[in-house]
């Protein structure tokens, strides 16, 4: 079955940096796009970036644009959010998302930015 297991959430100070991971299994992994969604509190889920099988083009929101990098191993079959200069906005559940026949999610992993 579809698995994806977030990792590497946690507190960081404002104008800090994180690393995101997303492991999975139970598909094709080199075929999918991948995004990263994120859910604030009291927010609906948002995407935030995504990429192409290839990895070749990458696509990111606005609020995020400059600052986080979304990237791919698929001999890992690892997707990888790398955010800089963190906002206190950011503060949210970041989720790793792929649509295999229906939307998959992992648990997601706690981001939370102090100001």
């Amino acid at each position: 079955q579809v698995q994806l297991v977030e990792s590497g959430g946690g507190l960081v100070q404002s104008g800090g940096s994180l690393r995101l991971s997303c492991v999975t299994s139970g598909f094709a992994f080199r075929l999918y796009h991948l995004k990263w969604y994120r859910q604030g509190p009291g927010t609906e889920r948002e995407v935030v970036a995504s990429i192409t099988p290839a990895g070749s083009i990458t696509t990111y929101e606005d609020f995020v644009e400059g600052r986080f990098t979304i990237s791919r191993d698929n001999a890992k079959n690892t997707v990888y959010l790398q955010m800089n200069s963190l906002k206190p906005e950011d503060t949210a559940v970041y989720y790793c998302s792929v649509d295999v026949g229906r939307r998959y999610w992992g648990q997601g992993t706690q981001v939370t930015v102090s100001s």
